[in-house]
């Protein structure tokens, strides 16, 4: 079944006095239980149709409907409803987490502000910590004093606190080392089998999107110009944009990574 659908969507900024467009004419749509990954170089747009999603920016023109439900335009009360449906998780472990906070008060924020009572937050937390594979003991110690991965794992657990239906994934990886990127991914995947959670993963790395997601829509300067399963986009690309995107993962064998660069840059010359 359809969880969220993305009609047609246009997103225009102001950058002094020009007016750009950010978004231009996207749709896309997320079933529910299902990983769809948006993946484009920076500008592409990716992040804003993320935001858009979110409520985080209004569309000039189009629709985004989640379960049937147009939420295009939100009021306060249709925002703190869809609060227990879509949820978030950034970039950037660092900055998304109160340094000064414990992790209990950080887990227990959206549950309070569900009407959680104290004992059923605290309860609902060692669930979590279990979940994301922290120990019960992480509840009293201070975001400060974890590791980046780390962060991430009490990120996504705040993200999950209400039990939502989609997570938005804005390039939850990309301030990670290799290694760590592949547990956390590893843990996302984990957690959408036990819970049957959808997510509209973002990144710029085609290998990353390639590991987590079912269907991927590739965005090139606004505009949609691929889209498939993952096998279909990341084996055998149509887009040269797209093409290029996967000439730029890195490879551990130094031949086909000597060829891919040069591949790529055949593409730049070529002005694909």
């Amino acid at each position: 079944m359809t969880l969220l659908t993305v009609d047609d969507v246009v997103v225009e900024y102001t950058r002094g006095r020009t007016r750009f467009r950010a978004v231009d004419g996207v749709s896309i749509s997320i079933a529910e239980g299902e990983t769809l990954g948006l993946v484009g170089e920076s500008g592409s747009g990716k992040t804003t149709l993320g935001r858009a999603v979110l409520g985080l920016v209004t569309p000039e023109s189009g629709t985004v409907h989640f379960r049937g439900q147009d939420i295009t335009s939100r009021t306060r009360a249709l925002r703190r409803s869809l609060a227990r449906q879509i949820q978030v998780v950034f970039q950037d472990p660092y900055t998304s987490l109160n340094p000064m906070l414990s992790i209990g008060d950080i887990l227990a924020e959206p549950l309070r502000a569900q009407g959680a009572t104290r004992n059923d937050a605290r309860r609902r937390i060692v669930e979590l910590l279990d979940q994301v594979h922290l120990p019960a003991g992480s509840i009293s110690r201070v975001a400060r004093e974890f590791s980046g991965g780390q962060r991430q794992r009490i990120a996504i657990a705040r993200a999950l606190a209400v039990r939502p239906s989609l997570i938005v994934c804005d390039e939850p990886v990309s301030a990670l080392d290799l290694t760590t990127q592949l547990r956390v991914l590893e843990l996302f995947k984990e957690i959408q089998e036990s819970t049957g959670v959808a997510y509209l993963f973002i990144s710029h790395d085609l290998a990353v999107i390639r590991a987590i997601s079912h269907r991927v829509a590739v965005l090139y300067r606004g505009k949609l110009v691929e889209h498939g399963s993952a096998e279909a986009i990341t084996a055998t690309p149509a887009d040269p944009y797209t093409r290029r995107l996967l000439m730029s993962a890195p490879v551990p064998d130094p031949v086909e990574q000597a060829r891919r660069r040069a591949e790529r840059h055949e593409l730049l010359v070529a002005g694909t």
